[in-house]
């Protein structure tokens, strides 16, 4: 295992700071930044290494992503999850209260989850707590315990043991979030009063059975409850582009509602997927290309708030790939690792500068989690949190080169652009072009009271 010096200074001429991308020498002591200089004005003294035109930007804060231990021991895990996440030039994630057993609905709950974790992660690793029907009475105290949002569904999860809330739960709960200014992420989709179940044999079924009025149905209640309580409300997963329009006039009235997108929704279309097998299942389902477009227009907008990989793997078979079981298959999609290719593929005819993305993927999010004092910013006092990148590269992904645990995923032989060349977390060197030479450096984190 190697070690980092405790002060040394990195440099490009695209270090990506909240004021610009401009050339320059991060100063770096004891895991914070402790300077940053023209590149040429680095200290005598001590260790260098300019990274020329390689990208320098915050390290990636990704706020959706399902890590499923304790409990479930044939599933992504801690170890697997953040070597991936490092590998992807995210040096923070936070964990969703599902798919572990059990799920972080109570304060033991969670520190079940926290031992899990221990000496586990490459990265650093934060929680967010579940809301469930019968749990309210724990939201404080898990609050007081540093979770950093707390997660609900409006449908059905998926799991028995995390079903549904709705507007009897968030009235109950955001009193309370109001106060200490911690977001309720919500699962929004609420199926018509009189939807249907159908059968899924396809990827037009799947579709076809979450049309955009569950999303709109959520979104409406939620806006309303937002204005009322003047809580934080984040909406996770927004895929109909029209419901974009919610979010700016909630931005317009000075609303604390906001709204994250994903990989998938911003990388496929569901007129590409019409023969797809189950790996593309996910919830709310990919969208038409018409809702790809303005899910852009509204991030290039500052619409739409954060990116967050929805990272949620489950073991080969659950996909059902030999049957082609739409129905039974489990639903969510593994890119934890490639979040930034995906975007930076996306904005390959935009000309957007290197700081608009570090708002969405970095700065934002942590903002969203309460750790905006030291992550997802490159500026002095906060962590050394890099992600070095070569932002021209282009590949071609390959599964089995993929570090989380199982392998399968829907963007394999997808042609991505920009490739992770080395992370730092805290100033140590995470991850460093396919190895992982200061192994589980991770810290676990816990959101700071509001001042």
């Amino acid at each position: 295992m190697s070690t980092t010096p405790q002060r040394f200074a990195v440099a490009s001429r695209r270090v990506v700071t909240p004021e610009g991308t401009r050339a320059a020498a991060i100063v770096i002591s004891n895991g914070k930044i402790e300077v940053i200089v023209d590149r040429e004005s680095a200290p005598a003294g001590i260790p260098l290494e300019d990274f020329d035109g390689l990208v320098i930007s915050p390290g990636i804060v990704d706020a959706h992503v399902h890590v499923n231990e304790p409990g479930r021991t044939d599933w992504e895990g801690f170890e697997t999850a953040t070597r991936a996440a490092a590998a992807g030039g995210v040096t923070t994630l936070i964990d969703m209260p599902l798919n572990s057993s059990p799920v972080t609905t109570t304060v033991a709950a969670l520190e079940e989850k926290r031992a899990a974790a221990t000496g586990k992660c490459w990265v650093d690793v934060g929680f967010h707590a579940g809301l469930v029907p019968g749990n309210i009475e724990d939201v404080e105290s898990l609050l007081d315990a540093g979770v950093c949002g707390v997660k609900a569904f409006m449908c059905d999860s998926g799991l028995d043991e995390f079903p549904a809330t709705g507007e009897r739960e968030f009235r109950q709960v955001l009193p309370l979030l109001a106060k200490r200014r911690v977001p309720l992420l919500v699962h929004a989709e609420l199926a018509d009063e009189h939807a249907a179940e159908t059968e899924i044999r396809s990827y037009a079924d799947w579709l076809a059975s979450r049309p955009e009025s569950f999303e709109r149905n959520a979104i409406n209640l939620l806006r309303a409850l937002c204005a009322e309580y003047l809580a934080p409300i984040h909406v996770v997963h927004l895929a109909s582009g029209p419901l974009t329009s919610h979010f700016f006039w909630a931005k317009q009235d000075g609303l604390p509602l906001t709204v994250e997108t994903c990989p998938h929704y911003l990388h496929f279309y569901a007129e590409r997927l019409e023969n797809a097998d189950p790996r593309f299942k996910c919830a709310p389902p990919i969208r038409r290309q018409e809702d790809r477009q303005r899910l852009w227009e509204a991030l290039i907008a500052g619409v739409i708030d954060t990116i967050g990989s929805d990272h949620s793997p489950c073991p080969p078979d659950m996909k059902h790939l030999a049957s082609g079981d739409w129905q039974s298959s489990w639903g969510g999609i593994s890119s934890v690792e490639l979040t930034l290719p995906i975007v930076w593929r996306g904005l390959r005819t935009q000309i957007i500068p290197f700081a608009r993305v570090a708002q969405w993927l970095s700065a934002n999010p942590a903002r969203l989690v309460g750790l905006a004092d030291r992550k997802g910013r490159i500026a002095v006092g906060c962590d050394a949190d890099l992600c070095v990148w070569n932002h021209e590269e282009e590949w071609t992904v390959v599964g089995e080169q993929l570090q989380h645990r199982h392998k399968l995923t829907p963007y394999e032989g997808e042609r991505l652009r920009g490739r992770v060349k080395r992370t730092y977390v805290r100033g140590q060197l995470a991850y460093d072009d396919g190895q992982f030479p200061a192994g589980p450096i991770g810290e676990l984190l816990r959101r700071p009271p509001a001042n």
